[in-house]
């Protein structure tokens, strides 16, 4: 095995997980979002990995395969007079849960940050292989 393969792996790792980071961000950003109907109401959104398998057969990296929306209903509101109510008087609001995306935010950094300390960690270890040759 390639030693220089952990920075690899790592560096995915850290990417998936800045990539879920901003997911999260844009949903916690329309967590209040307001729209005039249904289908223009702003739904969760979910980065979807896919592992990249080497020559070998052995797990490379993880790359993006890309985004899902949620297919939980959004939260339907009677409000004559907001000025984004429809013919009804409803206002639709997004079916982001704060609580989860938060969770998933503190998942995800937590996860960057072990990525980080396995590339802090593989580079110590490789400086002071080479320093036994001293």
């Amino acid at each position: 095995m390639d030693l220089m393969r952990v920075f690899d792996i790592a560096g995915s790792a850290m990417s998936a997980q800045s990539a879920r980071l901003n997911t999260t961000a844009s949903n916690l950003a329309n967590a209040n979002s307001v729209a005039s109907s249904d289908a223009e109401a702003y739904r969760a959104r979910q980065p979807v990995f896919q592992t990249v398998m080497d020559e070998h057969g052995q797990q490379a990296q993880v790359r993006l395969a890309g985004v899902t929306q949620s297919q939980a209903p959004v939260t339907r509101i009677y409000e004559p007079g907001h000025p984004a109510a429809d013919g009804d008087g409803l206002i639709y609001m997004s079916n982001v849960n704060p609580v989860d995306e938060m969770v998933n935010m503190i998942s995800a950094s937590r996860s960057y940050q072990n990525s980080i300390e396995v590339l802090q960690t593989s580079r110590d270890l490789m400086l002071r292989t080479l320093m036994i040759g001293q």
